[in-house]
């Protein structure tokens, strides 16, 4: 197994597309705006890991207007989620990189704590583990590692509620991975997550 692929899914940062349960309280302008923060956030911290190909999955299409005055860093593989719900995106990235004989790590664009310490701690737990996974405290998960590939993990999971780690972790179990729990991290989502932002950046002050 070579080392870990970062796959960072993404929707194009407009207004009225990205962020929108943020609209409001931030509106629609200043939610986009916070959303390409975050994922260019995201994007420097994975290519600053270095432990594998960087790749954003993207929807729409990269080619698509939305992303027109986006400035993305160079060095990053892009490809298109395509059709299907969270899961289904999720499942053919997986089983693509795992097909190539990669280890990956999912992610989002969410998550406060998203840091390139993280993401190497989290790439060397698959050198040990099947599955590596940080759960974030609304009961999604900020990332999700993995060696090996099975569509149980993707499919038929009530996508953005509070089961979705917990069911994850339970079917890790049920494929008998050995499965490495992180620390619990947090996404910004609805209005009341607004305050990790200030918190890590306090935190990021005092360091």
């Amino acid at each position: 197994m070579s080392a870990a692929r970062i796959i960072v899914f993404a929707k194009a940062p407009q207004p009225g597309f990205a962020k929108t349960r943020l609209i409001p309280a931030l509106g629609a302008d200043d939610a986009a705006a916070l959303a390409q923060q975050m994922l260019l956030h995201t994007l420097h911290e994975a290519l600053a890991a270095n432990i594998g190909i960087v790749e954003l999955c993207v929807t729409p299409a990269i080619a698509d207007a939305a992303w027109r005055d986006i400035q993305l860093p160079s060095g990053i593989e892009i490809t298109e989620q395509g059709e299907g719900d969270l899961g289904a995106r999720m499942a053919r990235a997986t089983a693509r990189a795992v097909a190539q004989g990669e280890a990956v790590l999912l992610v989002g664009t969410d998550c406060v704590e998203m840091s390139a310490d993280l993401l190497r701690d989290a790439g060397q737990a698959l050198r040990d583990y099947a599955a590596v996974i940080h759960c974030t405290i609304d009961g999604g998960y900020a990332l999700l590692g993995l060696r090996q590939y099975s569509p149980f993990l993707f499919s038929s999971i009530s996508w953005s509620t509070d089961v979705v780690a917990s069911t994850t972790i339970a079917r890790l179990g049920q494929l008998g991975w050995s499965v490495h729990v992180g620390q619990m991290l947090h996404d910004v989502d609805e209005p009341q997550d607004l305050k990790y932002l200030s918190q890590q950046r306090r935190s990021h002050a005092a360091a």
